[in-house]
């Protein structure tokens, strides 16, 4: 979306200031996973000759990889016990040894949700580390708005969730023109952008769509996955919870396959698991 530079008119029929854009309405979260871990098998190798012992995995999943060989290292199990990473993996799991599974990391670019989802997401701090977009940084005067599904279903709800997100959006590009002419004294521009935009952005609503840049391991996941694909979780976050727990199913099932999604009489889906706090 390009910003607007259209200027509407004063009573004195003078310009004053832009006119915010129709706001885009974002009803879907998107996750990307942007790194996973690997093993390097030669420094396996060498640990395994040193030790004189002999090892082999039958996942190429680095996460699964690893959390084997950290679980094999507490009792020095190579090449004995469960063959399969997938029965070592579940029996860590049935055994409620989670912390093997801390070793196991991935990382994610979450897009299309909203300020309150981030409030939310950032309580969550064992185990996941953060980093979200700047709205001292970042110019809001193009941004996109993340609708709650109640309100969207609801047609006059949905009148009134949009004109008051037209009107905080409007204020912001008010405030930041104002203070942008009342903040003279700040001569360096990007300082001075940034002290604007930090003050204007206090009228932005919650739902102003937001980015952020998330790692987090196996075991700090399946706690969010439990926590926030529950019924009685908040419901943009849940949708978060239950898109990470498929992408995670499909990326690592033999850390994630002992989840199921289950569709309630409501309709909403939960996420739950014979193997809950591991």
């Amino acid at each position: 979306m390009e910003q607007v530079t259209t200027k509407r008119a004063s009573k004195n029929g003078q310009p004053e200031g832009r006119i915010a854009p129709e706001p885009k309405i974002i009803r879907e979260p998107e996750i990307y996973i942007v790194g996973r871990q690997t093993m390097d098998p030669g420094a396996v190798d060498r640990f395994l000759d040193d030790q004189g012992l002999t090892w082999e995995t039958d996942t190429e999943v680095g996460g699964e990889q690893l959390v084997e060989a950290g679980g094999r290292i507490c009792y020095m199990s190579f090449g004995k016990g469960r063959k399969t990473n997938r029965e070592y993996i579940q029996n860590l799991v049935s055994m409620k040894h989670g912390s093997v599974l801390e070793h196991a990391t991935w990382d994610f670019i979450i897009t299309g949700v909203s300020r309150s989802f981030s409030h939310e997401l950032v309580r969550h701090r064992a185990g996941w580390g953060y980093s979200q977009l700047s709205q001292r940084y970042v110019d809001e005067a193009t941004a996109n708005f993340v609708e709650p599904e109640v309100i969207a279903r609801d047609e006059r709800m949905h009148a009134l969730w949009l004109k008051a997100v037209r009107a905080a959006h409007q204020a912001y590009l008010d405030l930041v023109e104002g203070l942008m002419e009342a903040m003279p004294n700040i001569e360096n521009k990007t300082e001075r952008r940034k002290r604007v935009r930090e003050a204007a952005r206090s009228v932005l609503p919650n739902a102003t769509e937001t980015m952020i840049f998330c790692s987090a391991n196996a075991r700090a996941l399946r706690h969010f996955i439990e926590l926030r694909g529950a019924e009685g979780a908040e419901a943009e976050i849940r949708r978060v919870a239950l898109k990470l727990l498929r992408l995670m199913q499909q990326e690592a099932p033999t850390l994630f396959g002992d989840y199921e999604i289950v569709r309630l009489e409501n309709g909403a889906e939960v996420a739950r698991t014979a193997w809950a706090k591991v």
